[in-house]
C-alpha cells in the first residue's frame, strides 16, 4: 500500500474550474420540448430545475449548431447559428438566462477539427478547383498511382474505411482527393493556413460576447497533420520486434502517428487561451485522446494552454484497486507537475456507459457499443460496480464530469435493432461494428407517461427507449432512499459542503486492507470495499454511502462506498 503521503494540495481561493462538476447534455436525447422526438432547447429549458435539484456547478452541451446531422451534430455546416432540430438563436438566449439565474454555467461544444462538407467554406472549395484559396481552407492533395486514383497516403478513418474521398472538379472529372479523419461529410480543416485561425477567434468571440461560460474542444490533440502528410507505421526494436504504444516515448508517438497530437497543435492552444483569459471567469476543456504516459495528455493543460482536458485514463482504468492506486497517483503527479487539477470521468457521449462496461464480459474498442447478437452484460453487478465507482471518484480532489443519465444508472441500449440505428460507423464498417448509439438513447422522465417514459409529450423519440428504461426514471426515482438519483443528489451535496473539490488527498493505508482502499480529502475518509469480504468501518459520522441501509461503524459490503467524517 502507498506511504500516507498528501499527494494532492488545494489551491486557495482556487477557479470555478478547478473544483467545478459538470454535467454534460447530448441535446438530441435530454428532454424534448416540442414533441417531434428530437430533444431540445426549450426541453433542455424546462428542465433547468432538476440539474439545479441535483447540485451540479455547469452545463457542457453537446454540439446544437446548424447541421446536416450526418454525426449528429459534429458535422457543423454554421458555427454561428443553432440548428433548427434544436431551437434557434432566441432559445439559445433564453436557456442561458434561466441557468445563470440558477446558478449553472454553460460551456458550448466547439468542433474545430472539420466542418460539414454542406458548410458553405468547403462547398467554396469544390468550386473553386485546385490551387485556389478557398480549396486551402481544407486539406486536399493530389492521389496515387498513374491516374491519381489511389489515396494520397493509408490513414484510416476513425469511422471505417480511409480518410479520403476523391472529388469531382467543376469540369465533371475526377480530381484531388480531401482528407476527413471521420466520415466523408467531415472534411478535415487546414491549420496552418492563417484565414482557418482566424475564423475561429470570431467564432469564439461570437459565443463568449453571448454570455458563455467556456467550451469543450472536439478532438483538440487532431488539428495539425505532419508535414507531408506519411504514412503511418510502427516502430521496430533492436532486437526485431515491433514497439506497443505503451513502450514508445512521447516523441515516437508524435513521429508514429501523423495525424494525432502533433506538437504544433499547442500553438492554437496558446491562441485561444489568450482569448480565453481577455473576458472574465472564462475556461476552455480539452477533448484529448492521447496515447501514451499521462504526461503527454498533461502537456495540454500547461498554464497558458487549456485549463482542462478530460482524464480518458482515468475513464477506462477500471473498477480494481490497484487499478485505482494507479490511476489517481498518476494523474495527480502528471496534471501536479504542470499546475493543473485532475478531471474525473466515467462516461460520455462517445463510450459505452460506465454502468455497462462494469458488467461486460470483454472490453470493446473506443467508439463502440453492444448489439443485441453480443454477450449481454450483467446489470445488476454493472450498476454495483459503477455506483461504488461514482462514489469514490466524487470524492476526489479536482473537477469532475457527469454524463447525462448516469445519475439515474442508465445502462447501455445493448438491444438496439440494426433499423435505428445512426452513428456513421455501424454504416461505414456494415455494421461490423454498432456504433455509439446505445449510449445516446433519450432520457426517461416520467415512468409510464407514454412510449417515452416523459422524454417527449407524445411519446415520439428518435431513438427507442428499452424496456428497462421505465424503472430507471427520475420520478421512480425522486426522494427514493437508496435509489441512484438520491445517491447521486447526496454525494454531491456533502462534496460541496466538506470542500472535496478542492481539498488535500493523502492515501489513508491506517484504514485499508488487503481488499479495500482509503483516502483523506479535507478530514473525510473515503472508504472502498473491493470484496469479497465485509470490511469495518472507521469511527466517525457517516455523512453518504452507496449501501444505503448501512450505520456508522458498520460493515461495508464488497463494491460499496462510504465517505465518513473522522472524528
Amino acid at each position: 500500500m502507498t506511504k500516507p503521503d498528501v499527494l494532492y494540495v488545494s489551491k486557495p481561493n482556487a477557479e470555478w474550474w478547478r473544483t467545478a462538476v459538470i454535467y454534460q447534455i447530448y441535446p438530441r436525447s435530454f428532454a424534448d420540448g416540442n414533441g417531434d422526438g428530437m430533444g431540445d432547447l426549450q426541453g433542455v429549458t424546462a428542465r433547468l430545475e432538476s440539474l439545479q435539484e441535483l447540485g451540479i456547478d455547469a452545463i457542457w452541451f453537446s454540439p446544437f449548431f446548424k447541421s446536416p446531422q450526418k454525426d449528429a451534430g459534429y458535422d457543423v455546416s454554421d458555427y454561428k447559428d443553432i440548428d433548427p432540430l434544436f431551437g434557434n438563436l432566441a432559445d439559445f438566449d433564453a436557456l442561458l438566462t434561466r441557468a445563470h439565474s440558477l446558478g449553472l454555467r454553460i460551456i458550448v461544444d466547439l468542433v474545430p477539427n472539420h466542418t460539414s462538407d454542406q458548410h458553405e467554406w468547403f462547398q467554396a472549395a469544390l468550386k473553386a478547383g485546385k490551387g485556389s484559396p478557398e480549396r486551402d481552407m481544407y486539406i486536399f492533395r493530389e492521389g496515387r498511382g498513374l491516374f491519381k486514383n489511389k489515396a494520397p497516403n493509408n490513414w484510416p478513418s476513425v469511422f471505417g474505411g480511409s480518410q479520403w474521398t476523391r472529388v469531382i472538379e467543376p469540369n465533371g472529372k475526377k480530381g484531388q482527393w480531401y482528407l476527413h479523419i471521420f466520415d466523408s461529410s467531415q472534411p478535415d480543416l487546414n491549420w496552418k493556413n492563417p484565414p482557418v485561425r482566424d475564423e475561429f477567434d470570431n467564432i469564439l468571440r461570437f459565443w463568449l460576447d453571448r454570455g458563455v461560460d467556456g467550451f469543450r474542444i472536439d478532438v483538440a490533440h487532431g488539428m495539425i497533420k505532419r508535414e507531408g502528410l506519411p504514412n503511418t507505421k510502427q516502430f521496430s526494436t533492436e532486437m526485431g520486434g515491433v514497439k506497443s504504444e505503451g513502450d514508445m516515448t512521447i516523441e515516437e508517438l508524435e513521429v508514429a502517428n501523423p495525424y494525432w497530437g502533433q506538437p504544433e497543435v499547442h500553438d492554437i492552444n496558446r491562441r485561444w487561451r489568450k482569448i480565453i483569459d481577455s473576458y472574465n471567469d472564462r475556461a476552455m476543456a480539452a477533448e484529448a485522446w492521447i496515447s501514451g504516459p499521462l504526461e503527454r495528455m498533461a502537456r495540454w493543460v500547461r498554464p497558458d494552454e487549456y485549463n482542462q482536458t478530460f482524464n480518458f485514463g482515468y475513464m477506462f482504468a477500471g473498477w480494481t484497486k490497484a487499478a485505482q492506486i494507479k490511476s489517481i497517483e498518476d494523474s495527480f503527479t502528471a496534471f501536479g507537475a504542470v499546475g493543473a487539477p485532475s478531471t474525473w470521468v466515467l462516461s460520455n457521449h462517445d463510450t459505452i456507459r460506465h454502468v455497462t462496461r462494469y458488467g461486460m464480459v470483454g472490453e470493446l474498442p473506443q467508439g463502440d457499443g453492444i448489439g443485441p447478437d453480443y454477450e449481454q452484460p450483467d446489470e445488476a453487478l454493472g450498476l454495483r460496480k459503477g455506483r461504488a465507482n461514482t462514489a469514490f471518484m466524487l470524492g476526489l480532489p479536482g473537477g469532475a464530469y457527469i454524463y447525462q443519465g448516469e445519475e439515474l444508472g442508465l445502462p447501455e441500449h445493448t438491444t438496439l435493432e440494426g433499423k435505428y440505428r445512426q452513428d456513421p460507423t455501424y454504416f461505414r464498417t456494415k455494421g461490423k461494428r454498432v456504433g455509439r448509439d446505445g449510449c445516446r438513447v433519450p432520457l426517461p422522465w416520467e415512468a409510464g407517461a407514454n412510449q417515452s417514459n416523459g422524454f417527449s409529450s407524445n411519446g415520439a423519440s428518435w431513438l427507442p427507449q428499452p424496456e428497462s428504461y421505465k424503472s430507471y426514471s427520475r420520478d421512480a426515482q425522486r426522494g427514493v432512499a437508496g435509489s441512484t438519483l438520491e445517491l447521486y443528489k447526496q454525494l454531491l451535496k456533502v462534496r460541496k459542503e466538506q470542500g472535496l473539490g478542492g481539498g488535500d488527498f493523502r492515501w489513508a493505508p491506517e484504514l485499508s486492507d488487503e481488499q479495500s482502499l482509503a483516502f483523506v480529502n479535507n478530514g473525510v475518509a473515503v472508504v472502498a470495499n473491493f470484496g469479497p469480504d465485509a470490511v469495518i468501518l472507521p469511527a466517525g459520522e457517516l455523512l453518504v454511502t452507496t449501501q444505503h441501509d448501512l450505520r456508522v461503524e458498520g460493515e461495508l459490503q464488497q463494491d460499496q462506498v462510504a465517505w465518513i467524517k473522522l472524528s
